[in-house]
């Protein structure tokens, strides 16, 4: 089995990212089975339960309330709303619910309560349940794990020495220390990137130094395509090559074995062919369902066309805590 690594350093990384990309492929592909059910996928929906209006200024954001996008702007969801939602999701094979808003941070009021109650709805129903609502205290995280918070997502989005140039309202600690409170309170932590923001090859092998790094390694790393939106700072990016997503994922499988690698935003653009390099590379996670928040995801059905295809099964909700139980 592959040795569990906290002290990676930048320069290993940097040489596996850049080793022959059939190379690459064939080693994490092996890793990935010596850690992993290769043929199992865990299928997660993404819902935007509060959309648009965020001050912050990050440049990829359609939700960013200074920028003139598409993005309709909607106050949060009713908790009954969001629980059929999640239902309809299950019925669809997702195992996993993550639920979205566009806040800086998350602030102890009547919204925050709702969530509360969303969490502990879709908990009840037998999905892992996840949130994305921006920065999050310590005594914030303890409230959303006792409420049956899962998994708490915040991205590190890209290296720290990059990190100035794609957001200036909060700074790369601040990110740090929501992963070190979600770590605290118990919660599993879902923490990947983006590319194609116009970072280089060593912001890349950056951001995923920091996350090898963390103390823990995070259960799910996402691996986000840039999918450009017009009237943001970031509309005239070009198409992310998909063997940069190839090596991203490999990669991140190398030096992380046990996490999840999520196949994330800009799948839409990509052919069967080249998701099942990704599988083939690592992967074992991805969203369902027709959006990501604000952006395109493939349809259900071509998604079922594709695990018919590749032979895939669908990974069980909580899966980890039935280890743990039998450990």
């Amino acid at each position: 089995m592959s040795e569990i690594r906290n002290d990676w350093t930048r320069e290993e990384i940097e040489e596996i990212y850049n080793s022959p990309i059939l190379d690459l492929i064939y080693r994490a592909a092996t890793v990935h089975r010596e850690n992993n059910d290769a043929q199992e996928v865990q299928v997660c929906t993404l819902l935007s339960v509060k959309t648009g209006g965020c001050p912050e200024d990050c440049s990829y954001c359609p939700q960013a309330a200074r920028y003139h996008t598409d993005v309709k702007v909607h106050k949060l969801l009713d908790v009954d709303d969001v629980l059929e939602k999640a239902s309809n999701a299950k019925a669809n094979g997702s195992t996993r619910f993550c639920m979205g808003a566009a806040w800086r941070e998350v602030r102890d009021n009547r919204d925050f309560d709702k969530v509360l109650e969303m969490v502990k709805g879709v908990n009840g129903m037998g999905m892992e349940v996840c949130c994305t609502l921006g920065m999050l205290s310590e005594d914030q995280a303890k409230k959303l794990q006792e409420a049956g918070l899962y998994a708490y997502n915040h991205n590190l989005d890209t290296s720290e020495e990059h990190y100035n140039e794609i957001i200036t309202t909060r700074n790369y600690d601040d990110r740090l220390d929501t992963l070190e409170n979600v770590r605290k309170a118990k919660i599993s932590v879902c923490s990947g990137g983006i590319i194609g923001l116009g970072e280089t090859e060593k912001d890349r092998v950056g951001m995923l130094h920091t996350l090898a790094t963390l103390p823990e390694h995070p259960e799910s790393v996402p691996v986000n395509a840039l999918v450009p939106v017009e009237g943001t700072p970031m509309e005239k990016q070009p198409k992310v090559p998909v063997w940069d997503m190839i090596r991203m994922i490999a990669t991140a499988r190398i030096i992380m074995p046990k996490a999840m690698v999520r196949l994330s935003a800009g799948r839409v653009r990509m052919s069967q062919e080249e998701q099942a390099l990704c599988f083939m590379a690592g992967a074992n996670s991805i969203f369902a369902g027709d959006k990501l928040l604000t952006t395109p995801n493939p349809e259900v059905n071509e998604d079922e066309e594709l695990f018919q295809v590749l032979n895939l099964k669908p990974r069980k909700a909580f899966k980890d805590q039935e280890k743990a139980t039998v450990a």
